[in-house]
């Protein structure tokens, strides 16, 4: 599978952006971890801190063949219409990921714009909810009707 692991703003933080919320581990190695795991795959992996080079990338990888996206939006998952219309024009599956529990956070981030365009949403297993996105990922690709 070629998949895109997308992460929105401040997490080119990760590691050193409260620890005691998101976790001391990088994303480097983080994805370190991810290829290890999943040398079969080719992961693909973006960040940026600005919505409109998200979108961009996300219009991009409609264009590479990439079989699904697992996309960690940070703020803007609170706050992106545009994103939501984004993922909604998308003919892959999107698995939405959080380090933290936003249920167990602030009211302002319970509030999801990007959900109910996503395949599914995975939360609070700070890294690991990579891993996951990535088992769903292959779950939905396998058994398309599931």
């Amino acid at each position: 599978m070629k998949i895109l692991i997308l992460n929105g703003p401040n997490l080119n933080l990760l590691g050193s952006r409260e620890p005691g919320i998101y976790g001391a581990e990088t994303m480097e190695d983080c994805l370190a971890r991810l290829r290890r795991l999943y040398a079969t795959d080719e992961l693909l992996y973006y960040q940026s801190n600005v919505e409109g080079c998200l979108i961009d990338r996300l219009q991009q990888a409609g264009q590479e063949g990439i079989d699904g996206v697992v996309f960690n939006a940070g703020a803007y998952t609170h706050t992106s219409i545009a994103l939501h219309d984004c993922i909604r024009s998308l003919r892959m599956p999107v698995i939405e990921v959080h380090l933290s529990n936003i249920h167990r956070r602030e009211e302002f981030r319970h509030r999801s714009f990007l959900s109910p365009v996503c395949l599914g949403v995975i939360c609070g297993f700070g890294t690991d909810s990579y891993r996951l996105g990535i088992e769903a990922l292959r779950q939905a690709v396998a058994a398309p009707d599931r």
